[in-house]
This record gives C-alpha cells, sequence and structure tokens, in this order.
C-alpha cells in the first residue's frame, strides 16, 4: 500500500489502512453504474473508481491504481471516465475528499480541474462525510474536500 510510507505526513494508522470497501459496496456500486475498473492487456484488473451519490452530487469515494501500474496514466483515464459518466448522468458536480500535500492526492486532482471546497462553505452532506471521516480516525485538518463541477471546461483532463 503506498501510504505506508506516509503514515507520518497523513495521520494514518495500520487499523484505518485496513479499512476496505466490503464487496457489496463494490456490487451495489456497479449495478448504479458507479464503479470503473481498469483492465492491464491482458485483462487483469489494476485500478477502480468507486462514486457514492451524496446529496445530489456524485462523489469519488475510492481511486485505486496497483502501485505497479502507477504513473502510467491509469488513474487519470480512471477520472478522466467518472467526471464524464457523471455529467453525462446530469450530476452538476463531482467531489471527493483528499489529503492536501500527497503528490498523488490534492495536487493530482488540482491539476485536473478540481478545487478545494472552503469547510465554511460545505454543504450539509460533505459536512457529514468529513465528520464521518473523523469519526473513523482520520486526521480531517490534512484532508480537503474538492469539487469538480460540471461547467468546467474540459473534463478532468490536466
Amino acid at each position: 500500500m503506498v501510504f505506508e510510507d506516509w503514515l507520518d505526513q497523513t495521520g494514518l494508522t495500520s487499523t484505518i489502512l485496513e479499512r476496505v470497501s466490503s464487496i457489496d459496496e463494490f456490487t451495489q456500486a456497479q449495478r448504479r453504474g458507479h464503479l470503473w475498473v481498469a483492465l492491464a492487456p491482458e485483462g487483469l484488473p489494476i485500478g477502480f473508481a468507486l462514486v457514492k451519490e451524496v446529496g445530489r452530487v456524485a462523489h469519488l469515494d475510492e481511486l485505486q491504481v496497483l502501485p505497479e501500474h502507477g504513473r502510467r496514466g491509469v488513474g487519470s483515464r480512471l477520472l478522466r471516465t467518472v467526471c464524464e459518466s457523471s455529467i453525462r448522468a446530469g450530476y452538476p458536480a463531482v467531489t471527493l475528499s483528499t489529503f492536501t500535500d500527497i503528490p498523488w492526492n490534492a495536487p493530482f486532482y488540482e491539476r485536473r480541474g478540481f478545487r478545494v471546497i472552503l469547510r465554511d462553505r460545505l454543504l450539509p452532506p460533505h459536512a457529514e462525510l468529513v465528520e464521518a471521516e473523523r469519526a473513523r480516525g482520520l486526521r480531517t485538518d490534512l484532508r480537503v474536500m474538492m469539487v469538480y463541477p460540471a461547467t468546467a471546461a474540459g473534463s478532468c483532463t490536466g
């Protein structure tokens, strides 16, 4: 796991890292059209993007790429697919919550058109997400909520 080398900078613990999405969460997301899987040329899964509906926007809950397939555009392609699909489905925006100072977190999303939402401007469903993260033990002071509005030029392309 790539975060194991960043525990001090993120406030993550091994217990937090052990939390994974359930098979049921993936199944439900797939049924709703909110799960995308990246495949290697030989057909093996190498990454995924999982979206949940929060309020009335698409919320990127998780984007993962196997480390050995990182830095090859897989995450960018998954993100672009999430944005395009969500906007096509009529969502006014795509949101996500991420770490501020990890290179493949907030800086990655900023280069692709996402912008930080100030905490005092969070809508209630997103404020509840922040509180749920805090309850799970995440250092929310090291995280930001970000948004990519459907009106943005381009499509999460960077």
